[in-house]
C-alpha cells in the first residue's frame, strides 16, 4: 500500500453566483489595484492523506467519502479530485 495526498476542490458550477469571489474582485476594483484581474472564483479545498493500493483506488475512496458525507451539493457544486503520491 502506498500513501497518497488527495486534494478535493469544491467550487460553484458555471452560472451559480459566487458572492465571495465577486466581493474580492469588487474590493480590487474599488482600490484601483490589479486592474488586469477580471474574474475571481472562490473555492473550498479539502486535503486528505490516505493509504491505498494505487492512485485510482485513492481517488475512488475519497470520492466515496465525499459522497457518503454529502460534503458538497452536486446540484450547484463542481468537484475536482487530484491525487499525488507522497
Amino acid at each position: 500500500m502506498a500513501t497518497f495526498n488527495v486534494h478535493v476542490i469544491i467550487e460553484n458550477k458555471p452560472g451559480i453566483s459566487d458572492p465571495e469571489g465577486e466581493t474580492i474582485l469588487n474590493d480590487l476594483v474599488l482600490k484601483g489595484t490589479h486592474k488586469t484581474v477580471s474574474k475571481i472564483k472562490a473555492a473550498k479545498m479539502l486535503k486528505f492523506t490516505i493509504r491505498e493500493k494505487d492512485k485510482d483506488a485513492a481517488q475512488s475512496k475519497v470520492q466515496d467519502i465525499c459522497d457518503d458525507l454529502r460534503i458538497y451539493n452536486p446540484m450547484v457544486s463542481k468537484v475536482t479530485i487530484q491525487v499525488f503520491e507522497e
